[in-house]
């Protein structure tokens, strides 16, 4: 095997790697702490952990361990917002709702394991119209769904992955660099 055939190995390995890295997982969301508002506002959203009560603070939740409820209401009760520990998202109607305006967000600060980078779209059931997901930042989404629809129980659902780990810049370098030491070596030979 010659040098030229070992750098097309290795520029392919890297290459395999780096389009590997740009997959992104669903992320883990156990332990995560949840802040959200609802149309602009905090109080706008309630919380599983103060009893979904219209108390200060109530936009603040943890994920519900349990997996068996929603961690979020709307004050006006026209939406739960349920959270997996899989990174899934669903938004249920509590009832028939016309278009109107219904935006939400959710910050989950410094409590993930990884940051966020990706948020998308998985499907719709008793719901249309154009749903509207942010990725805002490495912790933060929002969801905008003014222009949906719903039929009473109708839902859409999305999905939260961990942002795509990046391959150090360094290490093709580094291969490239002994691999072109290795050709000089083998030129000063002959």
């Amino acid at each position: 095997m010659n040098i030229n055939t070992i750098a097309r190995a290795m520029a392919l390995v890297a290459c395999t790697a780096a389009s590997h890295c740009a997959q992104a997982a669903p992320i883990a969301l156990q332990d995560a702490v949840i802040t959200a508002t609802y149309n602009g506002s905090a109080a706008g959203m309630l919380g599983l952990d103060q009893g979904f009560a219209a108390v200060p603070g109530t936009n603040v939740t943890r994920l519900d361990p349990t997996g068996t409820g929603v961690e979020f209401l709307t004050a006006d009760y026209l939406f739960g917002i349920d959270f997996a520990a899989d990174g899934a998202v669903t938004v249920i109607a509590n009832g028939a709702i016309p278009t109107g305006a219904y935006a939400m967000r959710f910050d989950f600060g410094s409590s993930l394991a990884s940051p966020i980078g990706s948020f998308t779209f998985t499907g719709a059931s008793g719901a249309s119209g154009d749903v509207v997901l942010s990725l805002i930042d490495a912790h933060t989404i929002g969801l905008d769904l003014s222009a949906v629809e719903w039929s009473e129980f109708g839902s859409v659902s999305a999905q939260i992955g961990a942002a795509a780990p990046v391959p150090e810049p360094a290490t093709p370098a580094l291969l490239l660099a002994g691999l072109a030491g290795l050709a000089a070596v083998r030129r000063l030979r002959r």
